[in-house]
């Protein structure tokens, strides 16, 4: 591509150079750069890539995109200024990868909990329809049915727009993402157009990034803000924050709630292990799924297809075929009559609706016994409010290791027990630092007819400590534990 036609893509404060130069990648990246290279130099928060642009040249790059043009700059280089490098990305990448959300429908799932589930089932239902369909995740990303491995919730722009370019060129009519808080505070999103915006719920998270949650809420809120009028923004009635997300949108607002009036609505008739029985919008079906959490996710997933154009009725037909998301609120039964759950739970929020979901469909005298931990690294200030929330709602609880990450496993542990205090509260809880031992000892506790919790990790199968990942799945822990494995 020729620069003079990607640089339309951005406003520029000043070029020095000449244009008419082909462009054959862009990249943030020095270590990847090559012959034809257009290099981003972006300010980062540990390492400013303005240092690396003469490696960058000396690699190949043709041109240079940079907020600040260097004293020296070499002949036959095209130096680009912009405002603001990092915001320039996107919009670079977009276009240069043949505008991809000009060729297929892009709806955005946002939120504290649930995008996983509702990014995910909305792909299978399309897929359900016939669709060829993309699938941008925290778990795994798809082109259809083409795995494609995924490191974050929202990748890079570079990596994002050509992973929706190859979705588009493959013949995708319609991709689904994750949007995270941090995608749209870094511009990740930038210079994509989307159809349609989901709001899930927001609860504290990620407040070792945004430092407040009035931050972290206006970062979910900016999503909205940049849905075009064409679009539809589908949100829960039943968060406080639902009708504040879309207070300046320009989308079609859409609302859903299982409490009050919503354009969509749903209640709980029935409810066990193994599934639901609900009734949504004035039809009766039945679905895998289990929680107060999972009908507000369903609800969410019918609106939207609905908005998208699709019959009720065909869309309650699917939702009763689709299954749970891997490592949300997966069930694992033993021989013994003993039910393991395991669920990527890692806030105190949502270790209150799965919890909550347990002990309404729990018999007593069964028991809930619950594993978790807290990751390293990352907002310490959850930490003890998740052992509350365990403690209030587990008959047992083991604290353990998730990914420590950098930190050591017993000083997360430590901070987690400092949210208990009551001698009651302390006599329901073990710290065991060895997550395999904490869930094995969880497994050998539990009697017929009681019901353990392994929450935090869910569809990761490694653990990330000092730097390493280290194979380790809790559901291969549980069904070795209960000795399911052949």
């Amino acid at each position: 591509m020729i620069l003079t036609e990607l640089l339309t893509s951005i406003q520029t404060l000043q070029v020095c150079g000449s244009t008419d130069v082909n462009i054959t990648d862009i990249l943030t990246d020095s270590r990847q750069v090559c012959p034809g290279t257009l290099f981003i130099a972006v300010p980062g928060t540990q390492v400013d890539g303005h240092r690396f642009i003469p490696k960058a040249i000396e690699a190949g790059a043709c041109a240079v995109v940079c907020q600040t043009l260097p004293e020296e700059q070499q002949e036959g280089i095209t130096y680009i200024q912009v405002a603001d490098s990092e915001a320039v990305v996107g919009p670079l990448a977009h276009y240069f990868f043949g505008r991809p959300t000009e060729k297929l429908d892009l709806i955005g799932v946002t939120g504290t909990n649930g995008k996983t589930t509702i990014a995910t089932l909305l792909f299978k239902m399309f897929r359900a329809f016939g669709y060829q369909c993309g699938l941008v995740s925290t778990v795994c990303n798809y082109i259809d049915d083409t795995p494609i491995p995924t490191e974050h919730t929202t990748p890079d722009p570079i990596t994002l727009n050509r992973l929706l370019g190859r979705m588009a060129d493959e013949g995708c009519r319609y991709a689904f993402m994750e949007v995270s808080s941090h995608s749209v505070v870094q511009h990740r999103i930038a210079g994509l157009t989307f159809k349609g915006g989901i709001f899930t719920n927001l609860t504290r998270d990620h407040l070792d990034y945004h430092k407040t949650f009035e931050a972290y809420r206006d970062a979910k809120k900016g999503f909205f803000d940049l849905l075009p009028k064409e679009a539809f923004a589908v949100v829960n009635a039943d968060d406080k924050n639902g009708l504040f997300m879309v207070q300046n949108t320009q989308a079609e607002v859409k609302t859903y709630s299982l409490r009050t009036m919503a354009d969509y609505r749903a209640r709980i008739l029935e409810e066990s292990f193994e599934g639901m029985l609900l009734e949504m919008d004035g039809h009766e079906v039945c679905v895998q799924f289990i929680g107060r959490f999972n009908v507000q996710n369903l609800l969410a997933v019918y609106g939207t297809a609905v908005a998208m154009g699709r019959r009720p009725e065909d869309v309650l037909v699917v939702l009763s075929t689709l299954k749970p998301v891997n490592g949300r609120f997966e069930t694992i039964r033993s021989n013994e009559g003993v039910t393991a759950i395991v669920d990527y739970a890692h806030t105190p929020d949502a270790l209150d609706n799965v919890l909550a979901t347990i002990n309404e469909i729990l018999k007593k005298p069964g028991q809930c016994i619950t594993v978790c931990g807290a990751g390293g690294n990352r907002d310490k200030g959850k930490r003890p409010l998740m052992a509350q929330s365990a403690v209030r709602a587990s008959d047992r609880v083991i604290i353990t290791s998730d990914n420590p990450r950098f930190e050591e496993p017993q000083a997360i542990i430590d901070d987690m027990l400092a949210g208990i205090t009551t001698p009651e509260e302390k006599r329901k809880i073990l710290s065991i630092v060895d997550r395999r031992e904490a869930i094995r000892t969880a497994c050998m506790m539990a009697q017929p007819g009681d019901v353990i919790l392994i929450a935090g990790k869910g569809h990761e199968d490694y653990q990330d400590i000092k730097g390493v990942k280290h194979h380790f799945d809790d559901h291969e822990v549980v069904r070795e534990a209960f000795g399911l494995c052949s």
